[in-house]
């Protein structure tokens, strides 16, 4: 399967407060906020939704296309992704602008508090999927995560046009897009991803109601956190997906693009939705056990030995099969 990841190539500040944010919280002042929380640690590192999901599908085995746009600090996170299975080569460098910075704070509750500076991302409204396809051959499936708005819905509307699967994953930029905007990003996907509040919001801002949503995609794949992911579609019963248990949770940044390169990954092996969704949880369980969304690390035998304590010895067999790592 030919692969294509639009999205985000950014940098993240991950912060951690000892704390929780709500202890700061006065009932009946929310609307005027001025807070400042003193941190413990800062660690900068590679992030971005697209570059996340690419990765994850990289390390994988899957040899994803990155269609994105990096600042002209690229080089050194070029390197990493090639070296990770992605291919970079799309990619368009801005001449003046660094890549997007993603500033994180992460309470002792796993709360966060974040911000993102798009900087170079602006420039992603100028790749056309065309001239890539023209190089690599036509793509089978396109995820469009998080990126400037205006890429992800060019994108969007050639990939749809073209006759192509598109896995929309609009997330972060919900809070931004208008409600005609999210519109144009989820009527016609095959897969959209979102967690609870993402669905509820994706439903305010755009009058429609959870189920309409349901209605306009073939699958729907909604993240619930520690209780796991449901499967969706309107066809069809729901399949619920556990989660695989974690040693630690040390950091839930990048959890949700582990989920979707895990998914994906079991869509291009040809596996059933179930088995892809259980890919996609423990590929997120490595990720909130690692500081960082790109530093996890595992060999093929601790995946499938983790992958059948969590969802058995058969299911395991079956990821055996097809794991290059």
């Amino acid at each position: 399967m030919k692969i294509g990841v639009a999205g985000s190539i950014g940098l993240d500040h991950l912060m951690t407060f000892s704390g929780k944010f709500t202890d700061s919280f006065v009932t009946g002042s929310l609307e005027k906020i001025s807070l400042s929380f003193l941190v413990d640690d800062l660690d900068v590192r590679r992030g971005g939704t697209g570059a996340n999901i690419a990765f994850g599908l990289g390390v994988l085995g899957l040899n994803p296309i990155l269609i994105a746009a990096a600042g002209k600090d690229w080089a050194d996170y070029d390197a990493w992704l090639t070296r990770h299975g992605v291919d970079t080569s799309h990619t368009v460098v801005s001449e003046t602008l660094h890549t997007a910075h993603f500033v994180v704070t992460t309470d002792t509750e796993l709360n966060q508090i974040a911000s993102f500076f798009p900087g170079a991302m602006s420039e992603a409204r100028n790749i056309e999927l065309n001239p890539i396809m023209d190089k690599v051959g036509r793509l089978d499936l396109i995820i469009i995560s998080p990126d400037d708005p205006e890429a992800m819905l060019r994108h969007t509307e050639s990939a749809l046009a073209q006759g192509i699967a598109v896995a929309a994953d609009p997330s972060q930029q919900l809070a931004y897009m208008s409600g005609d905007q999210i519109k144009r990003l989820i009527d016609g996907a095959t897969y959209l991803f979102m967690n609870e509040y993402e669905l509820a919001l994706a439903a305010q801002k755009t009058g429609w109601s959870e189920d309409e949503i349901l209605k306009r995609v073939k699958f729907r794949i909604v993240t619930m956190g520690s209780k796991g992911a449901r499967i969706e579609s309107a066809a069809s019963q729901v399949i619920s997906i556990p989660c695989a248990k974690e040693k630690a949770k040390v950091d839930p940044t990048g959890v949700g693009d582990a989920f979707r390169s895990g998914f994906i990954a079991g869509l291009a092996w040809g596996f059933s939705h179930e088995r892809c969704g259980q890919i996609g949880s423990m590929l997120a369980t490595l990720v909130i056990e690692t500081k960082g969304t790109q530093e996890y690390r595992f060999t093929k035998n601790e995946f499938i030995e983790r992958f059948a304590e969590a969802y058995g010895k058969s299911a395991s067999e079956e990821v055996a099969a097809v794991l290059p790592v």
